[in-house]
């Protein structure tokens, strides 16, 4: 029967070097949180439970991660990392092995971590990494003899010899839940930093015979804590390349990946592409065939299949559906639906709007609380009135309707199937379906109307006529 696993993640810590108010751990990575990364992680390992241990920013830390299925351990003085994991100790039983991981280590893969928790894996394990720059790293001591791991020492107590180590510990490591709990019991906050440090259960465990197997990363960079605003930017750098190689093994065609930014789950279907300067956000899904134009956001948002994004088009809590077309420069807003063939055009916005198959909004419109039906037309300039200070107000417009340029549709108001509005419009009750509606006042000319300031010399109607006997104004 394999040994259960019980993780502890630490995210206690408040990471002062952060020059933030919130708490280390809420920083994003790839438009999560550190912490979410960590616990994915954690959850990939197969744990019967995870616990996490916060401090800093007290209730913020779980509040940003409900949908996560862990048991929350407050640590009421950062006392250290030997502390923190204690404080969870309590409800994880004696059998189990714990893998302690951590808020701010949020690039280490599932399979670097699998060789800490493998079957017969009965001592402490740890997870080191070979640093050609290992300052502010404790370092890994190896007996002189075996090359077994002696102790960790963190460089604020480490000797000059020590210092000179390369090899470090990364705090990630796993030992028996009833070891460890005798271990962490016998601490001592004698050193200079004044806490209950972790890395002494190694000394513990050489003293009492128990075995120490330390395994060194492949690639060290997944071990890298963050803790300025330094670090998190080149652990973005190599969340972001690693994120963009996945997608286009997958299939996904990035035309200059390095000028494509994920934050958050890309899915796509087969012999898509994507562009230039293009940010993917949160929840997206492409179907086969889609194009995403230069400088396009796409965030929260389903595109069906053949489907063109074109440029610079922000897309957000939006569905498209198959072979629409979209843009250059529209803005769907939350709540937007296309259906099959439907097109937006440049500088069109829509916000909850739903255009059935085939309909179109071209040029230079705003479409809001809106159902449009299929094939109708939605002329340049047109705009729905849906809100009156107070309250949204929904406009509904038929199937096969023609709305002529420069229309406001003042909601709540239908226009019938197949009816037609006259450009230059304004609707504000219902229009009969097949008819023509046209609103508009009469036309009417001045003769003889000069505009202020107009000089004969720069276009007056007539030298002898009223208005080009007038002086010109004075500056």
């Amino acid at each position: 029967m394999a040994t259960p696993i019980a993780v502890v993640v630490l995210a206690a810590g408040r990471g002062t070097r952060m020059r933030s108010a919130r708490p280390k751990v809420l920083q994003p990575l790839g438009g999560r949180s550190l912490l979410a990364h960590t616990l994915e992680t954690a959850a990939a390992v197969g744990p019967q439970q995870v616990s996490v241990v916060y401090g800093f920013g007290g209730a913020s830390v779980p509040e940003a991660h409900r949908g996560y299925a862990v048991r929350w351990v407050e640590q009421p003085e950062q006392l250290g990392t030997g502390h923190a994991v204690a404080c969870a100790l309590p409800d994880i039983p004696d059998d189990h092995r714990v893998l302690v991981l951590y808020g701010d280590v949020p690039l280490v893969r599932p399979a670097t971590l699998q060789p800490l928790i493998a079957e017969g894996e009965a001592g402490v394990a740890l997870l080191t990494a070979q640093l050609d720059r290992p300052a502010g790293y404790g370092r890994v001591v190896r007996r002189p003899g075996d090359g077994g791991v002696e102790a960790i020492v963190e460089e604020k107590d480490a000797t000059p010899a020590q210092r000179a180590i390369t090899e470090v510990n990364t705090g990630l490591l796993a030992a028996p839940a009833g070891l460890l709990r005798r271990w962490l019991a016998g601490l001592s906050a004698d050193n200079a930093q004044g806490e209950y440090y972790l890395t002494d259960i190694v000394a513990a465990a050489v003293a009492e015979g128990v075995p120490v197997t330390a395994h060194a990363a492949a690639e060290p960079e997944e071990t890298s804590g963050i803790n300025d605003l330094v670090q998190l930017a080149e652990a973005e750098r190599i969340w972001q390349a690693r994120t963009r190689r996945a997608l286009m093994r997958a299939g996904l065609r990035l035309a200059d990946p390095e000028r494509v930014t994920v934050r958050g789950r890309v899915e796509a279907g087969y012999d898509c592409s994507v562009d230039p300067d293009v940010l993917l956000e949160g929840e997206v899904v492409l179907g086969d065939g889609v194009h995403i134009g230069p400088g396009v956001v796409l965030r929260d948002a389903r595109v069906g299949d053949r489907a063109s994004i074109d440029g610079y088009s922000v897309i957000e809590g939006a569905e498209i559906g198959p072979e629409c077309r979209v843009g250059p420069f529209a803005h769907l807003r939350r709540g937007s639906a296309l259906e099959q063939g439907a097109k937006v055009g440049n500088f069109v916005e829509t916000k909850a709007a739903h255009l059935g198959p085939g309909a179109k909004a071209n040029h230079l419109s705003y479409v809001g609380d809106a159902e449009v039906g299929a094939r109708a037309n939605i002329g340049a300039g047109t705009i729905t009135c849906n809100y009156d200070g107070a309250a949204k107000h929904k406009t509904a417009i038929g199937a096969d309707a023609f709305i002529g340029s420069g229309t406001e549709l003042v909601a709540p108001v239908r226009i019938g199937d197949g009816a037609t509005i006259g450009a230059g419009t304004t609707i504000s009750r219902d229009a009969p379906a097949g008819a023509l509606t046209v609103a508009r006042r009469q036309v009417r000319t001045v003769a003889g109307w000069q505009r202020p300031g107009l000089t004969p010399q720069r276009g007056a109607p007539d030298d002898d006529s009223e208005a080009a006997a007038r002086p010109p104004a004075e500056d």
